[in-house]
């Protein structure tokens, strides 16, 4: 069985007010445009059977909500999270299907190495960008790049 997962980076959002909570940061009249564009984009690629998993952040559900489609919110996918904890949420690799994990950085970045070059290391997700990446089928090792997009190139 094979497995795709995409990882979606939250939209911009507002800087936090001082003392201010970040898991309640909402998207900038920018990040809805961009949360929009991306959504439309993926809307005509998700296959049926995709889970969606988002983050409960308000810039998080803010992003997905513009796919209108069903979604999980999933507590492991919190700010700061460990990228081991979004590849069990997913079910990686053996899970199968497509599941979208809209999150946050650097956790969404680390992921992607993990998946991409087999070593934990920070690599940077643009603000409503997507990396799309499948498990190899041909029995080598690490997995395969189908796509990475921001939002500006839509």
């Amino acid at each position: 069985m094979t497995m795709d997962i995409i990882l979606w980076r939250h939209a911009e959002a507002e800087d936090a007010p001082f003392g201010g909570s970040d898991a309640a940061r909402a998207l900038t009249p920018r990040g809805h445009k961009q949360a929009a564009k991306m959504a439309a984009w993926l809307r005509d690629r998700l296959p049926g059977d995709r889970r969606i998993l988002a983050s409960p952040a308000v810039r998080t559900q803010q992003t997905v909500a513009a796919l209108e489609l069903p979604y999980t919110t999933a507590k492991a996918l919190a700010v700061r999270t460990a990228p081991e904890l979004v590849l069990a949420e997913a079910g990686w690799p053996r899970a199968g299907g497509t599941v979208l994990i809209v999150g946050h950085q650097p956790t969404l970045g680390r992921v992607a190495t993990m998946l991409l070059f087999n070593q934990d290391s920070d690599w940077s997700i643009k603000k409503g960008a997507i990396v799309w990446v499948s498990a190899r089928t041909d029995g080598g090792r690490g997995c395969v790049l189908r796509a990475a997009l921001t939002p500006d190139l839509l």
